[in-house]
Order: C-alpha cells, then structure tokens, then sequence
C-alpha cells in the first residue's frame, strides 16, 4: 500500500531526519520526498512532501506517530487536513486577560494557536494578529468561538473573509 503525505516541519536542523525516522521504524519504504525549504509560512515551517509504502497497519501506525511527535500532517492521499485561519482582534487585549482569551481558542478540539502577535500602544487600544491551525471544517466554530470572547471582553474582532 502507497499513502502521500505532506507534513509541516520546522526549518531547523534535524527536522526532516526526525520526519524520516518513523518510516524506518516500521517498516515502510520511502519513495519520495520533496522538502520545499523556499515555501516557509510564518512561523518558520516548511512543507515536506512524503510517498510511503507499507503494509497497512504500519502506515497507519507511522501517521500515529507524526501526530504523537506534534509533527502537523496537512494533507494526506490529497486530502486536506488542516486549514490555517487567521483574525484580528482589537481592544483593551491585555487589560481583558490575554492567557484567558489564549485558552478560550486552544480549548476548541482540534484547534490551536501557532502564533499570536500583539502590537501595543501605549495605554491604547492594541491590537493582536492570531494565527490559528484547524482540522478542515472547523473554521466556523473558530470563527464563532472567537466572536463569543469578544463579545465577552468587548473587543472588535476582524476575521478573514
């Protein structure tokens, strides 16, 4: 059995060894890699591209372990399995308890915060620009999640269009 995978490393030193250690660990072959280092998002990871061959159990017990080792699998056999969302928040941010709104979103199954950055102005309003990773068809409890906080902590919320 074949399975293509594309997984999201960080650019740094050791990663893509990291990456190709599962597969010998099981079992399985490599048959190809594409390790777009040119493609780097903005929070510094590269998308590299994995054909395996195995038996089945054994890649269904690599894809486990990509997920065990925090290593974010964003498409696999063409399927997409994660979607990058982002928003922008606008208030009294840190005044409203930044952690507090930080745990409201991770919360979410699913979902996590890759960055959060926070743009301040003195005693004035700041605004923060949030990076967020979701498993495909999560984007509106995301979207609603957020609304909620702000609602809360009344914050002007922007998301993507």
């Amino acid at each position: 059995m074949r399975i293509d995978l594309v997984l999201e490393l960080l650019d740094a030193p050791g990663q893509l060894v990291k990456a190709l250690e599962p597969i010998s660990n099981y079992g399985a072959n490599l048959v190809t890699v594409i390790h777009k280092r040119d493609y780097k998002n903005d929070n510094g990871n590269v998308p590299v591209q994995l054909t395996i061959e195995g038996e089945q159990e054994n890649l269904k017990d690599i894809v486990n372990k990509y997920k065990e080792i925090g290593f974010s699998i964003i498409e696999m056999d063409g399927v997409v399995k994660k979607e990058k969302i982002t928003t922008i928040l606008f208030g009294h941010i840190v005044d409203q308890d930044l952690r507090d709104t930080m745990d409201k979103i991770n919360d979410l199954e699913g979902i996590s915060i890759v960055a959060f950055d926070i743009k301040l102005n003195g005693e004035e309003k700041s605004t923060a620009l949030i990076n967020i990773e979701a498993d495909v068809g999560l984007k509106q409890k995301v979207f609603d999640r957020i609304g909620q906080i702000a609602k809360e902590k009344e914050l002007l919320v922007i998301n993507e269009v």
